[in-house]
C-alpha cells in the first residue's frame, strides 16, 4: 500500500467523506498519532471519514478514536454518536452515563435521541423516555432543539401520544417542531386514518398560531399524505389553494407535485391527477409509481402499462413499487396476459427480482380471472415459500368461481397452516375455517361444514364478528 506524505494525508481532511478510502483514512489517522496533534477538530473528522465507509472495522475504529483521546472530549463523543450507526451510537451513550460522566450537553441529547428515532424497537422506545427523564433533570428543554428530537423519537417508535404530549408542553416552537408531529401523525401505521385527521387539525392550528409560524414545503407535502389517506377531497383542494398562493406553482416542485397527484389519485380526481402529472417540470420513480398507482385504482390498466413504456423513454427505472402498482392495475383491468408478461420481464429487463407481494399479485391476477388450476401450479412454483395470504387469495378466488374442489384442496392447505398451540389468541386464524365452510355449504356439504365447527370449538377459535364503518363527512 503506497504511503502518503503527512501534509498531504493532513489536506485529505478537507477532503469530501465520499473521497477518501478506508485505507487513506488509515494513514491519516496513523500520521496525527505520530505527530502528536490532539486537536479535537482533526480527529472529528476522522471519525467521520471512518464512519463514511461503515463497517464492522470502521465503527470500531472511529470508536477508538474516543477512547483514546485524554482527556476525554464532549465534541468528539457528540461527533461519534452522531455519525456512528444508531445501535453503536446508543451502546456508546449507555457506556458513558454508566461510568457517570455526565458532562453532556444539548447536542448530545439531540444525536443520541435521533439515534433512537432511526433504530425503532421497543427496547428503544424505553431508552428514549429515560433519556427524557434525563433531559427534563438537567434542564435543557428550552432548547427548542432537544423537545423537537424527543417528538421524532416519539413518533418513530409509534408513541406518537407522548410525542404530542411534549408537543402540548413546549413553550415555543418553530416550523421544525410543527413539521415534526404533523409528520409523526402521518406516518402512524396503527390507526392510520384517526392519526391523519390529527395532522390536518394540527395544520389549522399551525395556520393560527400566534408565534406566526409558517407551513414549509415539507409541511405541505404531509398534509397531502393526510388527505390521501383520508381520502377527503376537501382538505387536499384547501391545501393545494394554498401552495398556489403563499408558497409557488407546485408543479415546480418535486414532492409536493408529486404529493398532489397521490392525493388527487387517492381522493377519486384522477383527471386533476394527471393534468398536475403532465405539467410536473422534473419527475422522479416516486412521481411515476404514484401515477401508475392512481390509474391502478381507476381501473385503468392499459394506460398504467403505457406510462411503464414512458419512463423508459425518460431513462426513469420503476422499483418493486412501481410494479405492484402495475400488477393491481392489470388485476383490475382483468389484463391476464399483460400482468404475466410483465413478471416475466421483471429480472431480465429491469433486473428486479420479484419478491412475495408480486407473487401475490399474480396469484390474484390469475384467481379473478379464473385461473385456477394456472394460480395453484404458480404457487407450487414459487422458488419462496407461500404463506397464508397467497393461499387465501387463491381460495377467495375458489369461492368466486365456485370450484368445490380446488377449493377444498387449498382450504386444508391453509388448515395445515394454523398453529397448533390453543395458548396462543386464535380470533385472527378463524377465516380459514369460515371460508372452507363457506366452500363446503356451497356444495351442500353440510357433514363438513358442522365437522369444521365442532373442531373451530375444540381449538377454542372464535369467530371474530363482523363489523361495518360509515365515513363522514366532517373537515377540521
Amino acid at each position: 500500500m503506497q504511503s502518503l506524505p503527512r501534509n498531504r494525508c493532513l489536506s485529505l481532511l478537507k477532503l469530501n467523506l465520499k473521497s477518501a478510502t478506508t485505507n487513506h483514512t488509515k494513514q491519516i489517522h496513523a500520521q496525527l498519532i505520530i505527530s502528536s496533534l490532539k486537536s479535537p477538530s482533526f480527529h472529528a473528522k476522522l471519525i467521520q471519514l471512518y464512519c463514511a465507509k461503515p463497517s464492522p472495522q470502521t465503527n470500531h475504529l472511529a470508536n477508538l478514536i474516543f477512547t483514546h483521546f485524554d482527556p476525554p472530549n464532549l465534541f468528539l463523543f457528540n461527533t461519534l454518536i452522531r455519525c456512528t450507526p444508531p445501535k453503536h451510537s446508543l451502546v456508546a451513550f449507555s457506556n458513558w452515563v454508566a461510568e457517570k460522566i455526565s458532562s453532556f450537553d444539548d447536542f448530545t441529547y439531540v444525536f443520541v435521541l435521533g439515534a433512537c428515532a432511526r433504530l425503532c424497537s421497543v427496547s428503544t422506545l424505553w431508552l428514549g423516555r429515560q433519556i427524557h427523564a434525563r433531559v427534563v433533570r438537567v434542564g435543557v428543554m428550552f432548547n427548542v432543539l432537544v423537545p423537537t428530537t424527543l417528538i421524532h423519537c416519539y413518533a418513530s417508535n409509534k408513541d406518537v401520544v407522548s410525542g404530542r404530549k411534549v408537543f402540548d408542553e413546549m413553550p415555543m416552537r418553530n416550523s421544525v417542531t410543527w413539521n415534526a408531529m404533523i409528520t409523526g401523525y402521518c406516518s402512524q401505521s396503527k390507526k392510520a386514518k384517526d392519526c391523519a385527521f390529527e395532522a390536518a387539525l394540527l395544520f389549522k392550528d399551525m395556520l393560527v398560531d400566534v408565534c406566526g409560524m409558517k407551513p414549509t414545503d415539507t409541511t405541505m407535502v404531509c398534509i397531502l399524505s393526510a388527505s390521501s389517506q383520508l381520502g377527503v377531497l376537501e382538505i387536499g383542494v384547501c391545501a393545494h389553494g394554498y401552495i398556489e398562493k403563499t408558497i409557488y406553482m407546485p408543479e415546480n416542485d418535486l414532492f409536493i407535485g408529486t404529493g398532489l397527484v397521490d392525493m388527487y389519485s387517492k381522493c377519486g380526481c384522477l383527471d386533476s391527477a394527471l393534468s398536475i402529472f403532465r405539467r410536473m417540470r422534473d419527475k422522479n420513480v416516486l412521481t411515476w409509481t404514484a401515477m401508475v398507482t392512481g390509474l391502478a385504482i381507476h381501473g385503468r390498466g392499459k394506460e398504467a402499462i403505457r406510462l411503464l413504456d414512458l419512463m423508459r423513454v425518460c431513462d426513469v427505472k420503476p422499483n418493486a413499487v412501481t410494479f405492484t402498482s402495475l400488477f393491481s392495475a392489470c388485476c383490475h383491468a382483468g389484463l391476464v396476459e399483460e400482468g404475466l408478461s410483465l413478471f416475466d420481464t421483471m429480472n431480465s429487463k429491469w433486473d428486479l427480482e420479484p419478491n412475495k407481494q408480486h407473487y401475490g399479485c399474480i396469484v390474484d391476477l390469475l384467481g379473478r380471472a379464473g385461473h385456477l388450476n394456472e394460480a395453484y401450479e404458480f404457487i407450487m412454483g414459487m422458488p419462496v415459500k407461500p404463506d397464508a395470504i397467497l393461499w387465501r387469495s387463491l381460495l377467495s378466488a375458489c369461492n368466486v368461481h365456485e370450484d368445490i374442489v380446488m377449493g377444498e384442496k387449498v382450504g386444508k392447505i391453509l388448515l395445515q397452516l394454523q398453529p397448533e398451540s390453543i395458548s396462543e389468541d386464535l380470533t385472527g386464524t378463524s377465516e380459514d375455517y369460515v371460508a372452507l365452510s363457506n366452500v363446503y355449504a356451497s356444495a351442500g356439504r353440510w357433514q363438513e361444514v358442522e365437522s369444521l365447527r365442532k373442531e373451530m370449538k375444540v381449538k377454542r377459535i372464535e369467530n371474530k364478528p363482523g363489523c361495518s364503518s360509515v365515513q363522514t363527512t366532517k373537515t377540521p
